[in-house]
C-alpha cells in the first residue's frame, strides 16, 4: 500500500478514535477515559517487549472491578468495529483509485483481467463461449452461529460508513462539520446499545437476516455481467458472444435441520414464502422504475407492433387486464406492455402453496424473461437503442439470476436422522419386521423392492420425527408443483456413509409423491437433487466408493438421468479438519475430488462438487479465489457451490464495492481455472503429500487423543462460554454428547481462535515436514512444490496466515487456567512445540525471515491490531480466573462475569475478524 494511502488509513482511524474517546469521556466519564487510555499504553510498551509493561498491564487488569472492565471491554471492542470500518473504507477506495487509472490490467484478478488472459492464450470465440456457457457458481449462504454482531450494532457502524462516505463524496466543509456530528451521536447510541442478543434468535430472524443481503446482491449482479460484456467485447469485437447470469445464489437458512430441532416444516415453508415476496416485490420496483423512465411514444418513433399486439391479446385473454392498461395512452407501447407484465407480477403474488393457479400469472420465472426479452429487442432496434435497452437488461441479468425464489432453498439432514425414521416406516408399513439387523445389501434391496410400492403411512401411530419427516418431503412437492423446481436446490444429507442413506432419501422422496395409493407411478414426477455430504477423513476416503454404488443401483441411475446425468457431491472442510487436523483435510478432500471425479466419468455423469468451506482458516476458509485456483486438475469443469457462512455474509456483501469485488475474483478464479485447467502435480509432489499426510494426522490424533485433552480443551479456552452464546439458532452440539466427536467445528475453531493458538489451522504440519527439511535434496523438493503447485502453495499460505495470527505468549495465559498437573502441562507443552515446528517450516518452504513477508500490508495490519487486541485477551483470561474461583462446580453461574466475558468474546471476534 502505498505511504499516502497508509496515511490516509492512520488518519482516519486516529480521528475515529478520538471521538471515541471524547463519547466516552462524555457518557462515563474522564476518569474511566483514563484506564482505557492506560491500558491501551501498557499494551503498545508491552508488544514493543518491556517487561514491566507487561507485568503493570496485568496488575493493572486484576484491580479492576467489573464495571470498570465493562468499560475497557467496549472501548476497545467498539475501536476494532471502527478500525474495520477504516480498513474496509480504505480498501474501496484503493480499488476506486486503480479502476479510475483506466489501464486494463490495473486491477488484479478481474473479469478483463481474465478474458484477456485468456486471450493472449490463444482461446478462440467459440472456446471462451462454451467455458461461458459451462460456468455456473452458486454461493450459498448458511445460518450458522459465527454471526457475532447484532444487526442494531451494524446498522449504526453501516450510518458512520455512509457518513463518511458523503464527506469523501462532497468536499464541503459544513457537510463535513454535520457529518462529524451525526458519527458523534452514532458512536453516543452505539455505547449505549446491547451488543449481546437476549437470547438465541429465531430461525425466522436469522432468514431476515439473509434477505438482508438481498439490495446490495440485486444491483452488484448487473455490474458483474456489465464487466464480462464490456471485457469480451474489447477482446473479441467481431464475434458475439452471449453471457448469462454465471452467478446464482442459494441458502441454507430455513431449510438446515441437521441437528437443528426449531427447523420444522412450516419454518421451512414460511421461508420459502418469504424468499418468493421479496423477489417479486423486488421485480415489481424493477418494473416500476422501467414504467417511469421509458416514455417512448410512436409519435416520435416507430416501435416493433409486436408489442402492441402482444398487449391486445393479453387483454382479449384475461379481460381483467384491461383496465390496468386503459389509462396509459395508446402511444406509449413500452408502457402499456409493463403495465402487463406489473399487472401479471401482481396475479403472481397471488400464487401460493394450495393455489397455483390464477389468472395472468407467470407459471415461471422464465415466462417473465420472455416478456421482458420482447421489450428488449424492441427498444434494440429503435433509433439509438444501443443507449435505451441498458436499464431493461439489467432488469432481465435480474430476471435470470433470481427468478422468482431469490435464492434456492437447500435441505439438510443427519443420514442417521433418516436412517431412524426410515426403519420406523418399513416396521409400521409391515415391510420388514426390523430394518435395524440388516446388512447394508439387505437394507439396499428393501429400499429398492419397495421403492414404488406406495404404502400408506398410519400418521397417528408414527413418533413425532417420523411425522414432522413426511411433513417435509410433502412439502417440498408442493414447491415443485407451486412453485418450481427452481426454488429448491436440493437435499444434502450430512454423515453419509453408505449408498443407503442415500437411497433412503430417495425412498421418503418417492413414498411422499402426491399420487393415490394404487396408482401407476409417475414417470414424470419431479425430481429433488440429492446430495451426499463427506466430511470425516474416514468418509472423504470412503466417498469413492460410496458413489459408485449409488450409480450401481438402477432406479438411482435412472433418477440422476432425469438430471440430466449430473451429480452434486458435497466435501465438509470443517468436520475433516476437526477430525484429522489441517494437512491431513486438506490432502484427504483433494484426493477425495479426483477419485470421486474418476467414479463419475466412468459413469457418464457430470459431477458438480459443493465445498463447504467455512469463513476461518480452520475451516477451509481463506480467499475464494485461491481456493478456486487450488482445485485438483481436472475436477473442475466450471460449475461449482460454496457455502458463505456467519461473519462472512456481512463482511462481504455489507458494502456494494466490496461485494462487487469478492464476485468479480470468484468469477476471475473461476474463469481461469476453467479456461487454463491446472497440469496434474508431479508424481513426486504426490508421494511426497502422501507421506506428509501420514506424519501429519499422526501428530494431530496423539494430540487431541491424549487422555486429558478434552479436560485441557475445555478449560484453556473459553468453550464453555462459547457454546451459551445467544448467536444462532441452533445447538452447539449435534446429540448433546459430550465429547469432542459431539462436538461441531465451529465452536471448536472459535475456541481456538478466541484464545489466539489457531491450532486448527496448522497443528501437524510441522511434525511432518521436520524430517525432510533437514536433507538439502528433500527441501528442494518442498520449496518445487509451494512454487509450481498451487493446491500446495494455497495450503501453505493458509497456514502461514494462522501462524502469524497465532499468539503463545497469549495462549500461555490461558493455559495457566488449568490446574497445575503433569498430563495438561505436557499437553500445553506439545501445542508450543509444535507451533515453533510449523512456523519455522513454513519460513523454510517460503524462504521468508518472517511470516507475511510476501505479504508486507497484511503483517502490518496484524502487528498494529495486537496491540488492541491483547487486553481484551488479557481481560477474557481474568474474567474466566474470576468466575472458576468463585463458582463451585454445580453453582448458577454469576451473570455479570458471564456477561462481561462474553462481551470480550464480541470484542476479540472484532479485532480477529473472525468467530468460526
Amino acid at each position: 500500500m502505498p505511504a499516502t494511502q497508509e496515511s490516509a488509513l492512520r488518519e482516519e482511524i486516529a480521528k475515529l478514535g478520538e471521538m471515541l474517546g471524547e463519547t466516552i469521556r462524555d457518557i462515563v466519564g474522564a476518569d474511566s477515559l483514563c484506564v482505557v487510555e492506560d491500558i491501551r499504553r501498557l499494551a503498545w510498551n508491552r508488544r514493543s517487549g518491556q517487561a514491566e509493561a507487561a507485568r503493570e498491564l496485568d496488575r493493572l487488569i486484576v484491580s479492576l472491578n467489573n464495571e470498570q472492565l465493562r468499560v475497557v471491554i467496549r472501548a476497545f471492542s467498539i475501536f476494532l468495529d471502527l478500525a474495520n470500518l477504516a480498513e474496509d473504507r480504505q480498501r474501496v477506495r484503493v480499488l476506486r483509485e486503480r479502476r479510475e487509472q483506466a489501464f486494463p490490467d490495473s486491477i488484479g484478478e478481474s473479469i478483463p483481467g481474465a478474458i484477456s488472459q485468456l486471450k493472449l492464450a490463444g482461446r478462440s470465440a467459440a472456446e471462451i463461449q462454451t467455458l461461458l456457457d459451462q460456468l455456473q457458481i452458486e454461493l450459498v449462504f448458511t445460518a450458522h452461529p459465527t454471526e457475532a454482531k447484532r444487526r442494531s450494532v451494524r446498522s449504526k457502524l453501516r450510518k458512520i460508513r455512509q457518513l463518511l462516505d458523503a464527506v469523501d463524496a462532497e468536499r464541503n466543509r459544513r457537510l463535513h462539520d454535520s457529518a462529524d456530528e451525526q458519527i458523534r451521536a452514532e458512536l453516543a447510541k452505539l455505547w449505549q446499545t446491547d451488543v449481546i442478543r437476549p437470547w438465541r434468535p429465531s430461525v425466522m430472524q436469522e432468514v431476515r437476516r439473509g434477505l438482508s443481503m438481498k439490495p446490495v446482491l440485486w444491483n452488484v449482479i448487473p455490474t458483474i455481467l456489465r464487466d464480462f460484456r464490456l471485457a469480451l467485447a474489447e477482446e473479441y469485437p467481431d464475434d458475439y458472444l452471449s453471457v448469462r447470469p454465471c452467478v446464482t445464489f442459494g441458502s441454507w437458512i430455513g431449510g438446515d435441520r441437521d441437528g437443528h430441532p426449531f427447523v420444522t416444516p412450516e419454518v421451512s415453508e414460511q421461508t420459502i414464502i418469504w424468499l418468493r415476496e421479496a423477489a417479486l416485490e423486488l421485480h415489481l420496483s424493477a418494473c416500476s422504475e422501467l414504467f417511469e423512465s421509458l416514455s417512448l411514444s410512436e409519435r416520435q418513433v416507430p416501435l416493433a407492433a409486436s408489442l402492441a399486439k402482444g398487449v391486445s391479446a393479453a387483454c382479449d385473454r384475461w379481460p381483467q387486464l384491461e383496465r390496468e392498461v386503459r389509462e396509459i395512452p395508446p402511444n406509449e407501447v413500452c408502457r402499456r406492455w409493463l403495465g402487463m407484465i406489473h399487472w401479471r407480477l401482481r396475479q403472481t403474488q397471488s400464487v401460493n402453496l394450495v393455489d397455483a393457479d390464477i389468472a395472468g400469472m407467470y407459471a415461471s420465472a422464465s415466462e417473465l424473461e420472455a416478456d421482458v426479452t420482447a421489450l428488449l429487442q424492441s427498444l434494440d432496434t429503435a433509433p439509438c437503442g444501443q443507449f435505451l435497452t441498458g436499464e431493461v437488461q439489467t432488469w432481465l441479468d435480474q430476471i435470470l439470476t433470481f427468478g422468482f425464489h431469490l435464492a434456492r432453498l437447500d435441505v439438510r439432514q443427519d443420514a442417521r436422522q433418516y436412517r431412524t425414521i426410515a426403519d420406523e416406516l418399513l416396521r409400521s408399513c409391515g415391510l420388514c419386521v426390523d430394518p435395524t439387523v440388516l446388512s447394508e445389501n439387505e437394507r439396499l434391496g428393501l429400499l429398492v423392492d419397495t421403492l414404488e410400492k406406495r404404502v400408506k403411512f398410519a400418521s397417528d401411530k408414527l413418533s413425532n420425527e417420523a411425522r414432522q419427516a413426511i411433513a417435509l418431503f410433502q412439502l417440498l412437492h408442493r414447491i415443485m408443483a407451486n412453485f418450481g423446481p427452481q426454488a429448491l436446490g436440493g437435499h444434502v444429507i450430512s454423515m453419509t456413509h453408505a449408498p443407503s442413506d442415500v437411497m433412503t432419501v430417495l425412498w421418503l422422496w418417492v413414498q411422499t409423491t402426491p399420487e393415490a395409493v394404487g396408482e401407476a407411478p409417475d414417470t414424470n414426477r419431479s425430481v429433488l437433487p440429492i446430495i451426499p455430504l463427506f466430511e470425516t477423513i474416514t468418509d472423504l476416503k470412503k466417498g469413492p466408493e460410496i458413489l459408485e454404488g449409488m450409480f450401481q443401483i438402477p432406479a438411482y441411475r435412472e433418477y440422476v438421468r432425469q438430471q440430466a446425468d449430473r451429480q452434486t457431491v458435497m466435501l465438509g472442510y470443517s468436520d475433516s479438519t476437526k477430525d484429522g487436523g489441517y494437512l491431513s483435510a486438506c490432502w484427504s478432500l483433494f484426493q477425495a475430488q479426483q477419485q470421486l471425479q474418476e467414479v463419475a466419468a466412468k459413469y457418464e455423469i457430470a459431477l458438480t462438487f459443493f465445498h463447504g468451506r467455512g469463513g476461518s482458516l480452520g475451516r477451509g476458509g481463506g480467499p475464494a479465489a485461491r481456493s478456486i485456483l487450488s482445485l485438483p486438475a481436472g475436477t473442475f469443469h466450471g460449475s461449482l457451490r460454496l457455502t458463505e457462512q456467519g461473519e462472512v455474509l456481512a463482511e462481504r456483501y455489507d458494502d456494494p464495492n466490496i461485494a462487487h469485488r469478492h464476485l468479480e475474483q470468484v468469477v476471475w478464479s473461476s474463469l481461469v481455472a476453467t479456461g487454463e485447467p491446472a497440469e496434474p502435480p508431479d508424481p513426486a509432489f504426490i508421494s511426497t503429500m502422501h507421506r506428509l499426510d501420514g506424519l501429519s494426522l499422526q501428530a494431530y490424533r496423539e494430540l487431541v487423543e491424549q487422555p486429558d485433552f478434552v479436560e485441557f480443551f475445555r478449560r484453556a479456552t473459553p468453550i464453555a462460554e462459547i457454546e451459551q452464546l445467544p448467536m444462532g439458532s441452533r445447538p452447539s452440539r449435534r446429540r448433546g454428547g459430550n465429547s469432542l466427536s459431539d462436538l461441531r467445528a465451529i465452536p471448536w475453531v472459535f475456541s481456538w481462535t478466541q484464545c489466539r493458538c489457531l491450532i486448527p489451522a496448522w497443528y501437524g504440519f510441522g511434525a511432518a515436514t521436520q524430517e525432510l527439511l533437514t536433507d538439502p535434496e528433500s527441501l528442494k523438493l518442498i520449496r518445487a512444490m509451494y512454487r509450481d503447485w498451487p493446491f500446495f502453495r494455497a495450503t501453505i499460505d493458509n497456514a502461514e496466515l494462522a501462524l502469524a495470527k497465532t499468539d503463545l505468549r497469549i495462549g500461555e495465559e490461558y493455559a495457566r487456567l488449568v490446574e497445575d498437573s503433569h498430563a495438561l502441562a505436557r499437553i500445553s507443552s506439545m501445542i508450543s512445540s509444535e507451533f515453533l515446528r510449523a512456523r519455522q517450516a513454513v519460513l523454510e518452504i517460503t524462504q521468508h525471515d518472517e511470516l507475511l513477508d510476501g505479504t508486507p500490508w497484511l503483517k502490518e495490519s496484524i502487528r498494529v491490531r495486537n496491540r488492541y487486541i491483547d487486553p481484551l485477551n488479557l481481560i477474557q483470561v481474568e474474567l474466566l480466573r474470576r468466575a472458576r474461583r468463585e463458582n463451585e462446580p454445580g453453582d448458577e453461574p454469576d451473570e455479570e462475569l458471564q456477561h462481561l466475558t462474553r462481551l470480550t468474546i464480541k470484542g476479540l471476534a472484532a479485532g480477529l475478524r473472525t468467530t468460526g
